[in-house]
């Protein structure tokens, strides 16, 4: 797959990164992929993640950044497609992997993962033509998404869809807006900030209002969380630790603000707790983040 101009020169900026050494005093007491550095596999897709002037950017990279400072790690970048990240994690060839991922209890098994960063619904990135916002209205339509996303066994149940599976989201968009598809199914942050920043897309995104237990991942409460590589569930439990403190103080809320996720419903949960007793104690309670905070 070629990649975008964007994603060309943030490949140059990594290789050119690698060759600093690192600046902060590194932390022992993990087993990482390279000392003193916390090597993180990113998809580059905004508002989600970036690299940029040495650092991650985007909603899901400023976080992950503040967590390396406050450990004192460097960040490793290493920016791979979607459909790599999460083996990248399970081999031990990354510490950490983001990129929107949506909490799933098979990726639990894989992976041991971190609390929410944020919340979200899943939903159709369609021609504002339309007004698609439940499962019905894909049957029978040529449907994109990525290869590897949790929900992508859901989308073939339904009747009659045609799905095409894409390596990027820049993919999937492109052949929806050439019309050689009719709608994409993507990480629900990624679509809206494409959308937003180009509005003579002519596209929308509706979040599904559907509410079908027979397709949970994609119409109930998703959960945006972090890999880590099991081995490690300490520094998972340090980067809790952290996450916690900036759910407290609503600094998730105000990291958001800056990438277009400014609406509560980011940050409130609704819905079943489907961690507790999975991942998390039986008494587990989601974070929120209060409005107006």
């Amino acid at each position: 797959m070629t990649l975008s101009l964007s994603r060309r020169l943030m490949v140059c900026a990594l290789m050119a990164a690698a060759s600093f050494p690192a600046f902060m005093p590194a932390a022992k007491a993990f087993e990482l992929a390279e000392e003193g550095k916390l090597t993180v596999a990113f998809t580059g897709d905004m508002p989600g993640s970036g690299w940029q002037d040495g650092k991650l950017i985007g909603y899901d990279g400023e976080i992950m950044q503040k967590i390396a400072d406050k450990l004192g790690l460097k960040i490793q970048p290493a920016l791979m497609e979607w459909s790599g990240t999460i083996a990248s994690v399970e081999a031990g060839r990354v510490d950490v992997m983001l990129g929107t991922m949506g909490w799933t209890e098979k990726r639990t098994k894989i992976m041991t993962l971190s609390e929410p960063i944020h919340y979200f619904k899943n939903g159709i990135m369609q021609s504002t033509k339309t007004n698609w916002d439940k499962l019905s209205d894909l049957e029978g339509k040529k449907v994109g998404t990525i290869t590897g996303f949790s929900f992508v066994p859901e989308l073939k149940k339904i009747n009659g869809l045609e799905l095409s599976l894409y390596d990027t989201s820049d993919a999937a968009v492109r052949d929806l807006i050439a019309g050689r598809i009719e709608a994409v199914i993507g990480d629900p942050p990624v679509v809206s900030y494409a959308i937003k920043q180009n509005p003579d897309w002519n596209m929308q995104f509706l979040a599904f209002a559907d509410q079908n237990a027979e397709f949970p991942l994609l119409t109930g409460l998703g959960q945006v969380v972090y890999g880590v590589n099991k081995k490690n569930d300490d520094l998972r439990q340090k980067m809790d630790a952290i996450i916690a403190e900036m759910w407290k103080s609503c600094e998730m809320k105000a990291i958001g603000a800056r990438y277009g996720l400014s609406a509560d419903v980011w940050y409130t949960p609704s819905g079943d707790n489907f961690r507790a007793g999975v991942d998390r104690p039986a008494d587990y309670k989601l974070p929120s983040c209060a409005a107006g905070g």
